[in-house]
C-alpha cells in the first residue's frame, strides 16, 4: 500500500516539485520514496512506500522496466501475484526476478500484455501510472470495485495525479476552483461521487477504468471500461441447490481471504462482531497456525457499542483480540481531524470510529482485513427490505390519493401529534413523528423506482437551492434508468450501491482511515469473484424468511454457531445527533456563524440556520445535513478557502 503522484509539464520537469507533492501524502508511504523522472518528455513521478511484500530495494518505486521503455508507479497489492508470474515464465522471458513485489509482476504483466488485457487478468486493488516512454502515453488505471483512490486533471498547462488531492495542492502555486454544482452533488450524498472532485477541473477516475494521456498531458481521453458490475447483473443467475452454493461460496471466500493474508509485516483483522467481519476473521483463524490479531473499539453508549459481541466471537474463535472502549472526549478529539485526513469535503459520521479502530490496529499490525462489502452484495442494509415493501405499497395507491397524502403529511403539526400521542398507549406511538411525517411525504411523492430510491438515499432533496450559484449535475442515480432494470428492486438497488455508495462512500472511508495511519486494509469480500457470484445469485438466496445475507449466513454457521450471531444489526457509528446538543455545540455554532457562512459565500446561511435551530430545540433531526455543512465548512477551514 503506498501514495503515488506525479504531474506532466511541457515546458519543464522538476524532480522537486514531485517530490514535494509526495511529501503531502507521505503517511501513506512512510517507509521509502522516489522520484523518477523524463526530462526529454517533462514527466515526473513519485511513490511513497508502505513495505508489505519484499522489503528489500527490489520493491522501490517509481519502477523502471529492464527495457527502459516502461515506468511505474503503484498503490496496492496484485493478489495473485504468484500466478501472474508463473504464466509470464511460461511464455518466456521473465524469469530474472529481481525480488517477489508485486510491484515487479504488475510492470512485468503490462510490458508483455499491455493495460487492457493486463487489467483484466488482475486480482487485487490498486491504482497506478504508466510511463511508456516510446509511445509517449501515460496510462491512469484503478481496480474493479474502487479500493484504491485516483485524482486526476489539469491546473494550467500541467496535467496532474495523485492518491489523494493533498498531492496536488502541494504542486507550484495552487489555486484549486472549488466546482459549486459539485458541491451540491456532497450535499446530497455526504460525499463528492466520482466522476467529480471538489475542485474544477480534477476528476475522480471511476473504478474499473484506465485513461490515457497524450501530448504532454495536454490530451486526456475518454475514461474506459474494463469491467462491469452492471454487465455482470444481466448475465443472469445461476441454477444450483443450496448445498452446491454455500460450497461454492465457501470455497471462494476462503481463497479471497487466503491470498490477502499473503504479508511480510503483521497483519491482524477488523472484528465488530457483525456477519461480515465475523466471516473474515473465522476464515482467517482457520488457515491460521497461531492466533489471529483482532481489533474492535466500543462506545459507552450502549446503542452505538458492538465490542461485547465481538469480544465473544473472538473467544469463540480463539483470536488475540485487543479492544478499545472509547470515551466521548477520545472520539471527539479526532474530530479537528477529519478534514485533513479525509483530503475533500465527507461526512458519513462512521468515519470516526473507522479512524479510531485503523489507528488501534496500526499499533500492532501493519495491515488488516475488512468485512466491508457484504452488505451491497448479500442484501444486507435495512433499507433493501423496508424500501422495497414501502415501495411495493405506494404501487398500490393512485397517484391522486398519494399526492393527497402527502400534502397533509407535509402541513400536519407534527409537534401537537407528538404531544397528543403521549394520550396513547406507549406500543402505539410513533417515535419523532414530528420528524418522519415530511420525510414519508417526500417518499410519497416519487412516482417511479429509481426515483424514489434517489430520494431514500440523498440528505438534501433539492442541494442546488443551498449552494449559491450552483446547478445539480445529473449524477448516476439521476440518470438511473440506463442502468439494467432488473427483475427484483432488491438486487437493483444493491447495484446500485455497488457503483455510488461502496466506492465513494465506504471504501473512501477505509482508506483513508486507514491510510492516515500508514495501514493497509484489504477487503477479501471486493475480491471480484465473490463479487460477479453475488451478482448471480438468485435474490432467495440473499434474502429469506425476513433475513438478509442468507448464504452468507449459510457458510458462517460452519464455523461460529448460530446463536452467537442472532442480534439485531447495529451500524458503525457515533451519536452525533447527541452530540451536536452537547459537546459539539460550540464548535458547530462557530462554523455555522451566519456572518461566516455569508462571508465563505457558498451556502445560503437561512435554510442551515433554520436547520440548526430545529435541531437544537428537538423539533426535527437534522444531524445528518447538519454533519454534511459542517463538514465542508471545516474542510474550507483546513485548506485556506475560507
Amino acid at each position: 500500500m503506498c501514495g503515488i503522484t506525479g504531474y506532466w509539464h511541457p515546458d519543464r520537469c522538476d524532480a522537486a516539485i514531485a517530490e514535494r507533492m509526495s511529501v503531502a501524502i507521505q503517511a501513506r508511504g512512510p517507509d521509502s520514496r522516489g522520484v523518477w523522472c523524463d526530462h526529454k518528455a517533462g514527466l515526473a513521478l513519485a511513490h511513497r512506500r508502505l513495505a508489505v511484500l519484499d522489503l528489500s530495494p527490489a520493491g522501490h518505486q517509481p519502477m523502471v522496466s529492464p527495457c527502459k521503455r516502461y515506468a511505474l508507479t503503484y498503490n496496492g497489492e496484485i493478489y495473485n501475484n504468484l500466478d501472474i508470474r508463473r504464466e509470464l515464465e511460461c511464455v518466456g522471458g521473465y524469469f530474472d526476478w529481481r525480488g517477489h513485489s508485486d510491484t515487479e509482476t504488475l510492470l512485468a504483466a503490462l510490458r508483455h500484455w499491455g493495460v487492457p488485457v493486463a487489467l483484466e487478468r488482475l486480482n487485487g486493488m490498486f491504482a497506478f501510472a504508466l510511463w511508456d516512454a516510446r509511445e509517449r502515453l501515460l496510462y491512469l488505471a484503478r481496480d474493479r470495485m474502487g479500493e484504491k483512490p485516483l485524482y486526476y486533471g489539469h491546473y494550467g498547462k500541467a496535467f496532474l495525479f495523485g492518491s489523494e488531492l493533498k498531492a496536488l495542492r502541494a504542486y507550484s502555486g495552487w489555486q484549486g476552483m472549488i466546482d459549486r454544482d459539485a458541491l451540491t452533488l456532497y450535499l446530497r450524498h455526504n460525499y463528492v461521487p466520482t466522476p467529480w472532485s471538489i475542485y474544477r477541473g480534477i476528476a475522480k477516475l471511476p473504478p474499473a477504468h484506465y485513461v490515457v494521456i497524450r501530448e504532454g498531458g495536454r490530451s486526456i481521453g475518454k475514461p474506459r471500461c474494463y469491467w462491469s458490475l452492471a454487465t455482470v447483473a444481466e448475465a443472469g443467475t445461476v441454477e444450483a441447490g443450496a448445498a452446491e452454493l454455500t460450497d461454492e461460496l465457501d470455497a471462494l471466500l476462503t481463497d479471497a481471504v487466503k491470498r490477502r493474508m499473503a504479508s511480510d509485516v503483521p497483519l491482524g483483522a477488523f472484528l465488530s462482531g457483525g456477519y461480515d467481519s465475523t466471516m473474515v476473521t473465522a476464515l482467517m483463524q482457520a488457515q491460521s497456525q497461531r492466533p489471529v490479531r483482532t481489533f474492535s473499539i466500543g462506545f459507552h453508549e450502549a446503542a452505538y457499542d458492538e465490542s461485547r459481541h465481538a469480544k465473544k466471537v473472538a473467544a469463540h474463535l480463539g483470536t488475540d483480540h485487543t479492544e478499545l472502549l472509547v470515551s466521548p472526549e477520545q472520539a471527539l478529539a479526532v474530530v479537528p481531524k477529519l478534514p485533513f485526513i479525509y483530503d475533500e469535503p465527507f461526512a458519513d459520521s462512521s468515519q470516526i470510529p473507522t479512524f479510531l479502530v485503523s489507528q488501534l490496529a496500526r499499533r500492532h499490525v501493519t495491515v488488516a482485513l475488512s468485512g466491508d462489502g457484504g452488505d451491497e452484495l448479500f442484501c444486507g442494509y435495512n433499507r433493501y427490505v423496508l424500501g422495497y415493501q414501502v415501495w411495493r405499497f405506494l404501487q398500490l395507491l393512485p397517484n391522486p390519493l398519494r399526492r393527497a397524502i402527502a400534502a397533509m403529511f407535509r402541513r400536519a403539526p407534527g409537534h401537537a401529534l407528538d404531544s397528543l400521542q403521549r394520550l396513547l398507549p406507549r406500543r402505539l406511538r410513533v417515535p419523532q413523528l414530528a420528524d418522519r411525517l415530511p420525510k414519508l411525504a417526500d417518499v410519497l411523492a416519487h412516482r417511479n423506482g429509481p426515483s424514489f430510491y434517489r430520494g431514500l438515499v440523498s440528505h438534501a432533496k433539492q442541494p442546488d437551492q443551498i449552494v449559491i450559484g450552483a446547478r445539480e449535475p445529473e449524477g448516476i442515480l439521476a440518470r438511473a434508468g440506463g442502468f439494467p432494470q432488473l427483475a427484483d428492486p432488491r438486487e437493483w438497488m444493491m447495484l446500485m450501491d455497488s457503483v455510488t455508495y461502496l466506492p465513494d462512500d465506504i471504501l473512501t472511508k477505509v482508506d483513508r482511515a486507514s491510510m492516515a495511519v500508514s495501514l493497509e486494509a484489504r477487503v477479501p469480500l471486493l475480491d471480484h469473484r465473490v463479487v460477479e457470484f453475488a451478482l448471480r445469485l438468485p435474490i432467495g438466496y440473499k434474502f429469506r424468511k425476513g433475513q438478509g445475507k442468507w448464504l452468507l449466513r449459510q457458510v458462517l454457521d460452519r464455523y461460529v454457531p448460530r446463536p452467537l450471531m442472532n442480534r439485531p444489526k447495529m451500524g458503525f457509528g457515533v451519536p452525533i445527533e447527541h452530540w451536536l446538543r452537547g459537546p459539539l455545540r460550540g464548535w458547530a455554532e462557530d462554523l455555522l456563524n451566519e456572518t461566516r457562512l455569508r462571508n465563505d459565500g457558498f451556502l445560503d446561511p437561512q435554510p442551515i440556520r433554520e436547520m440548526w435551530r430545529e435541531h437544537q430545540s428537538g423539533a426535527r433531526r437534522w444531524h445528518y445535513h447538519l454533519w454534511d455543512v459542517l463538514m465542508f465548512q471545516a474542510w474550507l477551514r483546513e485548506t485556506g478557502h475560507h
